[in-house]
């Protein structure tokens, strides 16, 4: 079937696919720890998968230009990837900023980076209507997020012959850790390390490379292309584990009071529906969790 269009389909579908489970998708429970599928619907989703109710302001809000401009990042494979015949971005992100332009009867228009840190700094120029990123309290500052809809983590990449073993050995003296430059990470490392250094760079790639390049005793990154770098590198390895769970939300400036509301309904009602999980699985990141549902506020 194409896509999910009405509200009730999406209900039906989603108590169905809840109920039975998602082969390969994995869910995000409270305590930060995986469990398969086999979930049931909380008495919030069921309610939200009636359909996510807009005003008028909400695409007046969202759309201001008559149309939606969605900031994609493809530096996080997870979320976002180029389509190798230079057509509309692929990926979880870009889904939902298309589900979103239909359901606001507006046409869309992808606003590409190659950072996270990138898409923040485009907010003080209002390149984007709507944005994913990770929530972080810097990025609330200027940012209306929605509750998470997926859940990814950050991990470390050293030499195979380093001494650090485990995340908490790399916090010491004389340690570098190389870093994108506003990403999730550095902002969290930025507060979490007391001892180590942080080292950035102007993206993910880049700062990898910086890794080898300058010979730095630790790598920070999103799980998933930290792994795949590792496995392309040989002289490197990831240490066990992971340093942070990230939260992957949609965002918008803030300001947007309609809209925001909007935007929460339409995120509990696109997990529930299992419309973020099927995303996943289409684009082939079937290690990436869906988040729970998040309470009403």
């Amino acid at each position: 079937m194409p896509g999910i269009a009405k509200a009730a389909l999406q209900c039906e579908q989603a108590q169905i696919v809840w109920h039975h489970g998602l082969p390969r998708t994995r869910y995000h429970d409270q305590d930060t720890r995986y469990a398969r599928s086999r979930v049931l619907l909380s008495p919030v989703s069921r309610h939200r998968c009636h359909g996510t109710k807009r005003s008028p302001n909400v695409v007046k809000e969202l759309a201001p230009n008559g149309k939606l401009r969605a900031a994609i990042n493809f530096g996080n494979i997870v979320l976002a990837q180029k389509d190798p015949a230079g057509g509309e971005p692929r990926g979880v992100s870009a889904e939902l900023a298309r589900e979103l332009a239909k359901r606001l009867n507006v046409p869309i228009e992808y606003v590409t980076f190659d950072a996270a840190g990138k898409v923040f700094d485009a907010l003080k120029t209002g390149a984007w209507d709507v944005a994913f990123l990770a929530i972080d309290p810097v990025r609330s500052e200027g940012i209306e997020f929605t509750g998470p809809y997926v859940v990814i983590e950050g991990a470390y990449l050293v030499p195979s012959n380093s001494p650090l073993q485990t995340n908490e050995d790399v916090d010491r003296d004389g340690v570098r850790v190389a870093v994108a430059r506003g990403s999730a990470y550095d902002l969290y490392l930025t507060r979490a390390l007391k001892r180590a250094q942080l080292v950035r760079e102007q993206s993910g790639p880049q700062a990898l490379d910086m890794f080898l390049k300058d010979r730095l005793e630790a790598a920070a990154g999103v799980k998933q292309p930290i792994v795949l770098f590792a496995k392309d590198h040989p002289e490197t390895r990831v240490i066990p584990g992971r340093f942070m769970v990230i939260e992957q939300a949609m965002g918008t400036p803030k300001g947007r009071e309609a809209s925001v509301r909007y935007l929460r309904e339409f995120i509990e009602e696109m997990k529930a529906s299992g419309f973020v999980a099927k995303a996943l699985e289409k684009s082939g990141q079937t290690d990436a969790a869906v988040a729970p549902p998040t309470p009403a506020k």
